[in-house]
């Protein structure tokens, strides 16, 4: 990756291509400045793996983008997990997308960007 900004789209596009992911959800929580985002990663290479081995996974295929950026957070799941919790959360409890602990409406409260 150059020097260029980081965002949700290019980050998407790395996961997804990297990882053979089949679902993503990247979101910039720090209020667009591109320094902090949470995801959700669906792709059968996690098949498996337990979460360490997922979360060094996605580290590694993002080693550049993640050293230039604050705070990143990220989800991981197979496909048939993936699948499971979209239908256990069907009944409205919400539990789609990547986590958002700590912030209102996905945005970390303070920031002005």
């Amino acid at each position: 990756m150059s020097d260029s900004t980081i965002t949700e789209t290019s980050l998407k596009a790395a996961l997804t291509e990297r990882l053979q992911a089949v679902h993503v959800e990247v979101t910039d929580m720090s209020g667009g400045c591109g320094q902090s985002f949470t995801s959700l990663i669906v792709s059968p290479a996690f098949a498996g793996q337990n979460s360490l081995k997922r979360h060094r996974a996605v580290n590694a295929a993002l080693k550049t983008e993640i050293a230039a950026i604050h705070a990143w957070s990220a989800k991981c799941q197979t496909p048939e997990e993936w699948e499971r919790d979209k239908a256990s959360s069907s009944s409205g409890s919400g539990g789609e997308g990547p986590p958002l602990a700590g912030t209102v409406q996905g945005r970390v409260e303070g920031v002005d960007a």
